[in-house]
């Protein structure tokens, strides 16, 4: 039981990187600056509010008695707290501002007299809330607490926090602005670079003109920088790759001569020797057996040699791009034609024709056409058994001409499929063969539909082969992009 992949996750480019690294590190920069800030401030303020504190403690234990102020606790300002537990009573005060003070209930008398007596420690009392507490013994035995708000210190915290808070907020949009700004700059080298690239992979270098005339700027190819290393790396890659396809193409096109070169030179020795042995066979009386059975298969090697030097010729030809006399063609007329002839030549297999009413036109080549057609129809009466049905049909496809050829019989081994257009390449043993094969009738096939500026694919199973013709209408306009076999 297979489980389920999980879709991955797509990856951060390099500019998204580079700015949410930016924004993070000054995210965790204002943080800490902010926090330490706060924390010092608040520090400080604490500090300030113990002095107080013990500046109102010793006032109130070194006065004029325990537990009293010059003026009454109202003198001071507000947030104070004092009580004072003297012979198990207890008393105490709350200023909420000048001239207003009132009394402390038991509880919070209770709450402020519980504070430790070591130093000032900060103490919640009810109703009233935070304030740092002193408690003390004075020298009248007297216990005596007195406390100061802390409402002024947790404000003050709070509006710094918020101001901190915006500030932070400011700096991380202003930072991210600033570094989309920087990194579409830096980056901007590398863009050109991308876009040399991509034109250099929509070059045609698979035939013609292979010369890579692309290059990376001077300005993007500074080895002193990172983008400059990648430019002059790819603008050395692309000397490289120039230099090998110039010489594989002068490899080629010396090979293409060589070829050409030597099959039209064969073409005359060859009828020669096609020419001596039908005259020798005319005078069989006077042969003994055997040499009227060599002169045969001399006369049937040299029609085969001979086909086989025209093929090469022709391959050549249109390797070099030459012999297209290009017309209207009419491929109904064409197709009707050759399957008639296929009929007289193998009675043996079922052909039809499947087109639409004449004329179905295209730019091209009427012979070479004619022996798309011709060769297609003889791949598949050559490598099915007697009794299989051919098909063709074609069809209008809009800017396009689409003609199937399709059979029934046997099948083409899968191994075979993808180099099945390769010169030479052999039918398999599940394919009969009655007559020789030069194996380069697919060859001229491919080449003569890639010089139309068309498509071939093949699909084939057992009891179904197809070979479908994609055809510009207009050679100025490429077939498009093959779209799947029907069934």
């Amino acid at each position: 039981m297979s489980e389920t992949a999980l879709p991955t996750r797509a990856p951060w480019s390099i500019r998204r990187r580079l700015v949410v690294g930016v924004v993070a590190l000054v995210a965790v920069v204002s943080v800490l600056i902010g926090t330490v800030s706060v924390l010092a401030l608040r520090q400080s303020l604490l500090q300030r509010l113990d002095a107080q504190v013990q500046e109102v403690m010793h006032a109130v234990t070194s006065g004029p008695g325990a537990g009293q102020l010059p003026g009454g606790p109202e003198a001071l300002g507000g947030g104070l707290v004092i009580a004072i537990s003297a012979d198990g009573e207890l008393q105490g005060v709350v200023v909420r501002g000048p001239g207003d003070a009132e009394e402390l209930t038991d509880a919070q008398l209770e709450e402020v007299l519980a504070a430790p007596s070591t130093g000032i420690s900060t103490v919640e009392l009810s109703d009233l809330g935070s304030y740092r507490v002193q408690v003390r013994t004075a020298q009248t035995g007297e216990v005596v607490a007195v406390g100061l708000s802390m409402s002024e210190v947790d404000t003050t915290t709070r509006t710094l926090l918020v101001i901190f808070g915006l500030v932070t907020l400011a700096a991380l949009g202003a930072a991210a602005l600033v570094a989309i700004g920087v990194v579409r700059v830096a980056l901007r080298p590398l863009g050109r670079v991308t876009e040399t690239a991509t034109r250099v992979s929509g070059l045609q270098l698979a035939s013609g003109d292979v010369a890579i005339t692309e290059r990376v700027p001077d300005a993007e190819a500074d080895p002193r920088t990172e983008v400059g290393q990648v430019g002059a790396a790819l603008n050395k890659l692309l000397h490289h790759v120039e230099s090998a396809l110039v010489s594989r193409q002068e490899s080629e096109e010396k090979v293409r001569r060589f070829v050409a070169d030597a099959s039209h030179e064969l073409r005359t020795p060859l009828a020669s020797i096609r020419g001596y042995a039908e005259l020798t066979r005319r005078i069989d009386d006077d042969l003994p057996e055997d040499a009227i059975r060599s002169l045969d298969r001399i006369e049937s090697e040299s029609i085969r040699m001979t086909g086989l030097v025209e093929d090469l010729l022709e391959l050549a030809r249109l390797d070099e791009g030459q012999g297209l006399v290009l017309g209207e063609v009419d491929l109904v007329r064409i197709v009707t034609d050759a399957v008639g002839d296929a009929y007289v030549s193998a009675p043996d297999h079922d052909w039809e024709v499947d087109a639409p009413e004449p004329p179905l036109t295209v730019e091209g080549d009427s012979a070479r056409l004619h022996q798309v057609v011709v060769n297609l129809l003889a791949n598949a009466q050559r490598h099915t058994p007697e009794g299989t049905s051919v098909r063709v049909s074609l069809a209008d496809r809009g800017e396009i001409v689409e003609m199937t050829v399709a059979d029934d019989g046997p099948g083409i081994d899968p191994e075979l499929q993808p180099r099945l257009f390769e010169r030479f390449a052999r039918g398999d043993t599940s394919r009969s063969r009655a007559t020789g094969s030069t194996g380069l009738g697919l060859a001229i096939v491919a080449a003569v539909v890639e010089a139309h500026r068309g498509t071939i694919e093949v699909q084939s199973t057992p009891g179904d082969t197809r070979f479908v013709v994609r055809l510009p209408k207009r050679r100025g306009a490429e077939a498009e992009e093959a779209p799947g076999l029907a069934d």
